[in-house]
């Protein structure tokens, strides 16, 4: 293991970390199984089989969407782990959409990029009013590169309020030297082009960067630096390490989840 390896390295320093996918895959079928009609699971956004994404409907008529996009370091997961912590904006009286995309390496995370916003695209096609993203590592990227004005049509990116990466990765070169590239397959040109902090910060969207105090340290200068960089709020979640920072998502009352409705 080389020192970038180590300091990636969420499970590695996470107490039971290999319980908790078990745990997310129970909660967010039980979730669905709860909901009932207002769950529609695999809707088509694009032609492999992993594009669709899982939609969750508020009672009544939804004040807006929010889209989250999952993590696993592009090469891990689907939708089917998340959809419990749709409850958070759910309870508020907005609608859900949790999209999969195809994984590295079948292919690369540019690919999953455009994938993401073909999702986001479908989405608001379907639906009406506000679009808040939220995205958790790898997905935190992903939500991030929605703002890139050659990603999203721009009547789509002009619909998009609220912003919330939490335990983003926002710079892709440190990566390209984990034994984890070998399914990345990013290089120099790939982490130049698909880095959050190589973007010009996005005007008329509110940004927050989401972090656990406990996570690595990588982890946490990741967050800093876009924080930074995009002139962004930061909030740094005592107590709260990789895997367990999203939890405030299925709670209606918390600080994370009035960040991604927008207050």
């Amino acid at each position: 293991m080389t020192q970038f390896d180590d300091a990636y390295d969420n499970s590695g320093h996470i107490e039971g970390a290999d319980t908790f996918p078990p745990k997310w895959e129970k909660a967010a079928a039980a979730f669905r199984n709860d909901l009932g009609a207002r769950a529609q699971v695999g809707v088509s956004y694009g032609p492999s089989d992993r594009q669709v994404f899982d939609f969750f409907q508020p009672e009544g008529v939804s004040r807006g969407t929010v889209i989250f996009v999952h993590g696993g370091y592009w090469k891990a997961f689907d939708s089917s782990y998340w959809s419990h912590l749709a409850a958070g904006p759910l309870s508020r009286g907005w609608a859900v959409a949790m999209p999969s995309y195809d994984l590295c390496p079948d292919v690369r995370i540019g690919t999953i990029t455009t994938q993401i916003a073909a999702a986001v695209t479908e989405i608001s096609r379907r639906t009406f009013g506000r679009l808040s993203l939220v995205g958790h590592s790898a997905g935190g990227h992903l939500v991030s590169r929605m703002t890139d004005p050659l990603v999203l049509p721009s009547e789509v990116r002009d619909r998009i309020e609220n912003i919330a990466p939490i335990s983003a990765l926002a710079d892709l070169g440190p990566l390209m030297q984990t034994s984890m590239n070998d399914v990345l397959r990013i290089d120099a040109a790939e982490a130049l082009a698909e880095s959050p902090i190589n973007m010009s910060p996005p005007h008329g969207v509110n940004v927050t960067v989401w972090v656990g105090a406990d996570e690595r340290p990588a982890f946490l200068e990741q967050s800093e630096q876009l924080a930074r960089t995009w002139g962004a709020r930061q909030v740094v979640v005592e107590g709260k390490h990789h895997f367990d920072v999203i939890d405030a998502l299925a709670d209606p009352e918390s600080d994370m989840v009035r960040a991604v409705l927008g207050g």
